[in-house]
């Protein structure tokens, strides 16, 4: 019987593994240098206005058979940190993607450029995937050069609002997720950078082709509406047509990631990471050469 006892309070003195499932802690946490912003101060319906509320800060947009929906930001941008918390919808939602993003595809169609943080939808029991994507002069049509890499998170992204957000500067692409750097994505040429202003963007639409394990599973209607919940907007940075002067916010009190900030990202990428383009032996990797 004491040996018993002894064993369980070795077990009880063992710290818990969801503890050790967190990240290091990056040290410094750029969304919180940038004030919220109310989704009308910063933002406006695109498509779908029919399935888009807006209730007490919180906008709610959903995907039935009838509709999407999208929302756009009031000006471009040529830099910044653009960011939002966001909540996804549990159970079945393959097919669905419920993106925040950054494009120019209405300036330069067939020619725009785009920063991307999609949700991959899922089946029950498999987790959600993050998309983070960056397209330069892409077109979407098949010329399109698509820079993914995909990875699972450390926490249940349909249990409550988690913050997200890109920090595009004219040297780096930074994707965060609760201030966590997760990709760093360094400016290493013009041709392999998106450099021309962008709108903000968000939006829940029907991908089945493509979203889910490569289009296996698609948008199945019984499960409708699909619901992507939207708080805690935040954009800091230059405008398109600011002042040379202007510049966007910093990665770091020092400027670029600290040393603190890269561990917590390699400790990401070692853990949760899904897909990295770079590292795929069926793509072409003369089209990125920053690989």
């Amino acid at each position: 019987m004491a040996s018993l006892l002894y064993l369980l309070l070795i077990i009880l003195m063992i710290p818990s593994s969801s503890s050790a499932q967190n990240p290091p802690s990056p040290g410094y946490y750029p969304s919180s240098r940038i004030g919220t912003i109310g989704f009308d101060q910063g933002f406006k319906n695109l498509w779908g206005p029919q399935h888009q509320r807006l209730d007490q800060g919180t906008l709610t947009i959903w995907l039935d058979t009838s509709s999407g929906s999208g929302y756009k930001s009031l000006q471009p941008y040529q830099s910044g940190y653009f960011g939002a918390a966001i909540k996804l919808q549990p159970g079945y939602t393959a097919g669905v993607i419920t993106s925040f993003y950054l494009s120019n595809n209405e300036e330069h169609p067939g020619n725009h450029d785009e920063i991307d943080i999609e949700f991959l939808g899922t089946i029950p029991d498999k987790p959600y995937t993050l998309q983070t994507n960056v397209y330069v002069r892409g077109s979407g049509d098949g010329k399109i050069i698509g820079r993914e890499m995909k990875f699972h998170l450390w926490f249940d992204p349909t249990q409550d609002f988690h913050n997200y957000g890109i920090l595009w500067t004219p040297s780096e692409i930074i994707f965060f997720v609760d201030d966590v750097p997760i990709r760093r994505y360094p400016r290493k040429s013009d041709a392999t950078f998106p450099l021309r202003p962008m709108w903000v963007y968000g939006s829940i639409w029907d991908a089945s082709s493509w979203a889910t394990e490569d289009g296996k599973y698609k948008a199945d209607y019984r499960y409708q509406p699909f619901i992507g919940r939207y708080q805690n907007f935040k954009i800091g940075g230059c405008t398109a047509n600011a002042p040379a002067t202007c510049r966007p916010p910093s990665a770091s009190s020092s400027g670029g990631l600290s040393q603190q900030q890269y561990s917590a990202m390699e400790w990401v990428q070692r853990n949760y990471l899904a897909y990295n383009y770079c590292r795929d032996p069926k793509r072409d990797h003369a089209q990125t050469p920053e690989c």
